[in-house]
């Protein structure tokens, strides 16, 4: 019964791996063609699911066993329904605002590097590609947060070439699970 089952189950299931590439591939092609729309959509959706999180987590801080400290389980959840509230309202807007904070993560990151290469460099070899990572990492900050928007219209072309390749590949896999369909 078990390889045969698996195999038969597996078989069955193609159609479903077809869809997820099918959406996949018509997302990728969204992305390609309106970059801006796509990242406003990301963020839309990550707004939503924010949202749906600072909800729960404000219900959960007021049940007996809530796991964390309520005071932060309360402060997490109201930030969580305020981010989603304004990604909502005001996708694109909170899409660049986080490409900004980004940025800015990527130049005190890249800073951190560079004093941490530094430090450590009696210690270590190749102290240089640290260094260089770290000033990558600040320039690339520098970017983002004097183009933000520009960082969303790049982090979603990439989004949507990866949804692209994985749409491929999941409507390859499906056509290949078809042929272990039983009608098939």
């Amino acid at each position: 019964m078990g390889s045969n089952f698996l195999r038969d189950t597996v078989g069955r299931s193609w159609w479903v791996v077809l869809l997820f590439g099918i959406f996949s591939v018509l997302f990728g092609i969204m992305g390609v063609i309106n970059p801006l729309a796509a990242g406003a959509g990301l963020t839309w959706a990550i707004g939503l699911l924010a949202l749906a999180e600072g909800i729960t987590g404000l219900i959960g801080a007021f049940g007996k066993n809530a796991g964390v400290n309520r005071g932060w389980m309360i402060l997490y959840a109201v930030i969580s329904i305020i981010f989603g509230v304004l990604a909502l309202m005001n996708p694109l807007s909170m899409a660049t605002s986080i490409a900004a904070v980004m940025g800015i993560w990527f130049v005190v990151s890249g800073v951190m590097r560079i004093i941490w290469a530094i430090r450590v460099r009696k210690e270590i070899d190749n102290e240089w590609m640290l260094i260089l990572s770290g000033l990558l990492g600040i320039i690339l900050g520098v970017m983002l947060v004097m183009a933000p928007l520009a960082g969303v219209f790049v982090g979603a072309i990439w989004i949507a070439v990866g949804a692209l390749f994985y749409g491929a590949l999941q409507i390859w896999a499906a056509f290949k699970m078809r042929k272990l369909s039983p009608s098939a």
